[in-house]
């Protein structure tokens, strides 16, 4: 009866053996499953923050783009957007940096004052990009050109200003060479 009895022992412990190595195994992969839905769900909640984002650099261009600003050229009105306006501030300044090189070295080289003489300004295309048109570019550019010969052929800085070695048009000097206004 002892063989018996230790037979059923045996066979007993086994089987909660294996019960309770298949319900540790059941739990961990229930554990698994429920990490896997918690990975998801952070992946979930950053997807749309993402798109948040998304959406507010969206906002933001569309701002940009449907910025209009009407430039005032002699009693004519030119319509340009965000891009073009910043253009043909780049243009005046572009225009401003060149003159004022232009004047030094005529000064320097003890040449008469004379910037429409040089083929820069003739130009007037330098830094040009497609975003407005040519001969408004050109337009401000020479504007540009002219106040930095003058201040660069005098050695002063009435219409710019010197920022770390390098010339820029005053702001209030800008505005009045483009009288741009945003509608």
């Amino acid at each position: 009866m002892r063989s018996f009895n230790f037979k059923k022992i045996v066979g007993i412990s086994a089987l909660g053996l294996v019960a309770v190595l298949g319900m540790s195994e059941s739990a961990s992969a229930q554990g698994g499953w429920r990490n896997d839905q918690k990975q998801e769900r952070k992946i979930d909640k950053q997807q749309q923050k993402i798109q948040k984002q998304r959406g507010k650099i969206q906002q933001q261009q569309n701002k940009l783009q449907a910025k209009r600003y009407r430039v005032n050229r002699n009693g004519s009105y030119y319509n340009t957007d965000q891009r073009g306006a910043e253009m043909l501030r780049q243009a005046v300044n572009a225009g401003y940096q060149q003159g004022y090189r232009s004047g030094q070295q005529d000064r320097n080289g003890r040449r008469n004052s004379s910037w429409n003489n040089s083929s820069v300004y003739r130009n007037g295309t330098y830094g040009y990009q497609s975003h407005v048109d040519r001969s408004q570019y050109q337009y401000y550019f020479q504007q540009g050109f002219q106040k930095g010969y003058q201040d660069g052929y005098n050695s002063q800085n009435r219409y710019g200003s010197n920022n770390g070695g390098s010339m820029n048009i005053l702001g209030t000097i800008l505005n009045q060479v483009l009288n741009i206004q945003q509608y």
